[in-house]
């Protein structure tokens, strides 16, 4: 096992101390080798040294324009710190440089959204869902930019994926609350899902509010 595998070993474990004197001895053998860079900025990262990060991030890029990892690793932080623009820019950077992964895709989906780019944002968390079927959150947010599109048929079948894969859902039993009142204009459906949401979390104020509105109309 080299310097960097045992490293990320160490970081598994949390083991910071451990993982950043390998790391150290791998730059110090062969400091022009961008991984361990990217792999120290990661570990100062995870012990909350954000601007030192960012600097050995900087310096793998420095060494490789193509790592992709670095890129993605500062879009992080700067989606981290509320820089949305930065972090588009660098989040498309990693993945010119290759890094086209379901995370990839994901963060710059997010970011996307979060910048109110609905539209834009739903081919990449589309393409994040299709690398990795099986994660909720970018299934969610994939169907939340179906919403945005006003595409209620494709939104709903989302939204039956996402409790498949986490019954417990309550965002998900909300949503489909909202689709079955307004879309499919099934009241009784939607209260079933705004009643879902509650049991699931009590305190959830949306499903609440719709719940309250949907009973106020059956009662028309």
């Amino acid at each position: 096992m080299d310097k960097n595998q045992q490293g990320i070993q160490y970081m598994k474990e949390g083991k910071w101390e451990d993982a950043v004197k390998v790391f150290s001895e791998a730059i110090e053998e062969n400091p022009n080798d961008p991984v361990a860079y990217i792999n120290f900025g990661n570990v100062l990262t995870a012990v909350g040294e954000r601007e030192k990060a960012i600097n050995f991030f900087n310096k793998a890029i420095s060494l490789d324009e193509k790592a992709g990892t670095a890129y993605y690793s500062l879009g992080n932080l700067l989606y981290e710190s509320e820089k949305y623009i930065e972090a588009k820019d660098m989040f498309e950077k990693a993945l010119r440089a290759g890094l086209e992964n379901s995370d990839t895709f994901f963060m710059l989906g997010m970011t996307l959204q979060t910048l109110d780019q609905p539209k834009l944002a739903m081919p990449y968390l589309q393409r994040s869902v299709e690398l990795n079927p099986n994660d909720v959150d970018a299934r969610f947010q994939y169907a939340m930019s179906l919403a945005y599109a006003e595409l209620y048929e494709e939104l709903i079948q989302e939204l039956n994926e996402v409790i498949k894969l986490d019954p417990n859902h309550s965002d998900a039993y909300y949503n489909l609350g909202v689709a079955y009142a307004g879309y499919k204009e099934d009241l009784q459906t939607a209260l079933e899902y705004f009643n879902k949401a509650l049991e699931i979390q009590p305190d959830h104020i949306l499903a609440a509010n719709g719940k309250k509105t949907v009973e106020a109309a059956l009662q028309e």
